[in-house]
């Protein structure tokens, strides 16, 4: 059995983001002493390893819910986990294209002023004041 410091310790998550994914219903609420003090078994380990890997990925709390459905139900389907997984790199795949685009956009603007000026004739300035001196729409979704 580890207590909530130990399994923090062990999966390198913190104590207030284990007690959420219990609020979430993520983790199983643990056993408790007789002091109140949460003690955890091995399955709870390997679950938390679990969440964390998935979020390490930038799996939404959504999808690892879904996910630990599917672990769960072993006789289901992997099909669900598949298209969790894929959509998961699509999103990833249009993050990369949009920070190659706010790469190339922000390398553009750097270069329009060596720096040797003043603020006033600045074009890093006059871009960041100006979206229409940029060549790409990089406005984000709010």
């Amino acid at each position: 059995m580890f207590s909530i410091g130990e399994l923090s310790k062990r999966t390198k998550v913190k104590i207030p983001t284990i007690r959420y994914y219990e609020e979430m219903g993520l983790l199983v609420e643990p056993e408790r002493t007789e002091g109140n003090q949460r003690r955890y078994d091995q399955v709870g380990l390997e679950r938390l390893s679990f969440i964390r890997h998935a979020r390490d990925l930038g799996f939404s709390i959504e999808s690892i819910s879904s996910l630990i459905e599917l672990q769960e139900h072993p006789d289901r389907s992997c099909e669900a986990a598949t298209d969790i997984a894929s959509s998961q790199l699509a999103d990833v795949r249009a993050k990369i294209a949009r920070l190659k685009a706010l790469e190339k956009e922000l390398g553009r603007i750097s270069k329009g002023c060596d720096g040797s000026g003043v603020s006033e004739d600045c074009y890093v300035l006059a871009s960041l004041a100006d979206h229409r001196l940029c060549t790409r729409n990089h406005v984000r979704d709010s």
